[in-house]
């Protein structure tokens, strides 16, 4: 693609050398440079991309974007080069790359997912939904990415990089794809990755306090109006108004076309008598005019909100009840609330909680519905927050019957010392506890101890099939260990 075409549309551009220049690859990341490469130097939060320009230019860069007011070395980039300077390099990153993926997003519809909780949840409804409706769906996020059927990977950040972002888009186009739905992230939004999608449909499912680190957001009013970028950006909003910081968007925004679900408020869509088994939620909600009751496998109340976000995006796209219906009963979402069929017919749940709000969030929810214990099984990632480990362990202590403190991912760290941590704090309460260093030991324990009335939670790696140690990942896969003990 020549650079003017690439260069379409964007403003506060300026260009030293010829626009007429064809180029083959576009990348911010000076290794994957090839030859007649487009390299855009971005500076991140360890690393400057401008730092790399003359590792870019070796590898075959003959154009290079750089930021305003930023000293390079004259011997950085050879004379012949094209230099493309812009007021903010992140900014025009999102727009090359739509341009040159020619702006995929355009060519099919668009649903985007954001919120503290239940981005992921969400978007496995949906996507389940409008395939049952007989539409190819692709979906990005923080399991993997989807084309259909295929899954392309695990990715390495909840929203990817604008131009990885757009090439997905590009090859989901490619594939005659109908429906994209994505977990749009509050940093993906305030660092531009997202800039230039066509959004039809946007959803926020609810907020609370999360990412507030010098790395992310500084507090959050800025955690919050980042999330709110996707609201703006959208054709079409759905949000959850039973959320007290959701509720108010649409009066902060009047202009925006955005309607309501909920349980316990007024809303556009409402959930109606509430059933919570250990296995599934079932409740009653309208739709095409009609009262219909739905149930899914996902048990727990915040199952009735992702359901109702996904409920509502998918009548819009043309999806009936029947098909809502049969998708919900049958969708299973990778380490969310991931309940594990066993032959001793014992509730095991796989969730991702590795934080303490979504440990306490995950055990509460289980509490309130399980006839029996609550049986907790977690541990805390090495090289993290050192924090949050007593949190967590006063939290288990103080909301599951029993406690099974074990490793998770100690990564370069011991797991017993990361053990000791989060038992500083379950001994401040007066929960039952034992600390079993080998996570297989720690869930045979569980299996062991645990009958038919209680629910064992295995937090913490969710839909993680590896185990991280000393710079390693080892395959471990908690469906396969559970099969393994059970036998």
């Amino acid at each position: 693609m020549e650079l003017k075409d690439i260069l379409s549309g964007i403003e506060g551009l300026k260009v030293r050398g010829s626009l007429d220049i064809n180029v083959e690859n576009v990348e911010n990341d000076s290794r994957k440079i090839a030859k007649n490469g487009m390299f855009v130097a971005i500076k991140g939060f360890d690393l400057d991309g401008h730092a790399y320009i003359r590792q870019a230019i070796d590898n075959g860069a003959k154009v290079v974007v750089i930021e305003e007011g930023t000293k390079i070395k004259k011997s950085d980039i050879d004379d012949d080069t094209v230099v493309v300077m812009a007021p903010d390099t992140r900014i025009v990153n999102a727009k090359i790359a739509c341009n040159f993926y020619g702006n995929p997003t355009r060519k099919l519809k668009l649903v985007g997912v954001t919120g503290t909780k239940g981005k992921t949840t969400t978007t496995f409804m949906i996507k389940s939904i409008l395939e049952k409706h007989g539409q190819k769906v692709g979906l990005i996020g923080t399991v993997a990415n989807y084309i259909g059927d295929k899954n392309l990977g695990e990715s390495s950040r909840t929203t990817p990089d604008s131009l990885e972002l757009q090439k997905l888009f590009s090859q989901m186009v490619e594939a005659k794809v109908d429906t994209a739905v994505m977990e749009v992230s509050s940093q993906s939004l305030k660092l531009h990755r997202v800039d230039g999608c066509d959004f039809d449909i946007a959803i926020f499912t609810n907020f609370s306090e999360d990412h507030i680190s010098p790395k992310e957001h500084p507090d959050m009013e800025d955690y919050f109006n980042s999330k709110l970028l996707l609201i703006k950006e959208a054709k079409k909003s759905f949000i959850n108004n039973d959320d007290f910081h959701v509720a108010k968007i649409r009066k902060m925004l009047p202009d925006c076309d955005i309607k309501t679900y909920g349980i316990d408020n007024e809303a556009n869509l409402i959930a109606k008598d509430i059933t919570v088994t250990n296995s599934s939620v079932d409740f009653k909600v309208k739709i095409g005019g009609r009262n219909e009751r739905v149930k899914t496998g996902i048990p727990g109340r915040f199952s009735v909100y992702n359901s109702l976000a996904a409920i509502c995006v998918c009548e819009l796209l043309g999806a009936n009840a029947e098909e809502i219906k049969e998708a919900l009963l049958e969708v299973r979402v990778p380490g969310r609330s991931e309940l594990v069929d066993n032959k001793k017919g014992l509730t095991i749940m796989i969730d991702y909680a590795h934080s303490p709000e979504s440990l306490q969030n995950i055990l509460k929810a289980v509490k309130s519905y399980t006839r029996g214990r609550v049986i907790s099984v977690f541990g805390c990632g090495g090289d993290r927050d050192h924090g949050k480990r007593p949190l967590m362990g006063q939290i288990s202590g103080n909301v599951a019957d029993f406690t099974i403190i074990t490793s998770d991912n100690p990564r370069t760290e011991k797991p017993e010392e990361i053990v000791k941590e989060i038992e500083e704090g379950i001994t401040k309460t007066k929960g039952k506890y034992v600390a079993i260093v080998d996570r297989t030991e720690a869930i045979k324990h569980a299996i062991e101890i645990a009958n038919k009335n209680d629910i064992i939670v295995l937090a913490g790696k969710g839909h993680e099939t590896y185990q991280e140690i000393n710079g390693e990942k080892y395959p471990y896969d908690e469906r396969e260990i559970i099969k393994k003990i059970i036998g």
